[in-house]
């Protein structure tokens, strides 16, 4: 069983320590031939920085590559993005409601708590960083 995620991208720039691939996320119709005439197809553009120890490069700009990612890298984003601003909400939400806090100020609050986890998560974002780490498939 693979145990990674892998997109094709073209690097888009090249720096000293990282490599910018720009990654074109699309949906399973965009690749469709009809999908011109279809507005169900969709497709997005990503930035990926690939970290590369050392200061030497081997990659040019415009090289197509594969970016690959462990599938515990991409679990854990996931429950930094999306699995812990729901848990959040969902608990200061019942909490504020069985303190007896009107249903508004539940939803408010539900919704502030968000401000100090992103802001948190953008104070750690160096460590968060290192933890996960895209590569480039050779």
């Amino acid at each position: 069983m693979n145990n990674t995620i892998k997109h094709k991208g073209i690097i888009d720039s090249v720096c000293q320590n990282h490599v910018t691939v720009r990654i074109v996320q699309s949906s399973a119709c965009a690749s469709c031939k009809v999908a011109s005439r279809c507005n169900a197809s969709e497709s997005k553009e990503k930035l990926v920085d690939v970290w590369v120890p050392g200061g030497k490069q081997q990659w040019n700009v415009g090289t197509e590559v594969t970016v690959c990612a462990e599938n515990k890298v991409v679990a854990k984003a996931m429950i930094y993005s999306f699995g812990m601003p729901f848990l959040l909400m969902f608990l200061t939400l019942i909490v504020s409601l069985q303190l007896g806090a009107a249903e508004w100020l539940s939803a408010l609050l539900a919704l502030a708590v968000l401000l100090p986890y992103y802001f948190i998560l953008y104070l750690f974002r160096s460590r968060l960083g290192r933890e996960i780490v895209f590569t480039i498939e050779e």
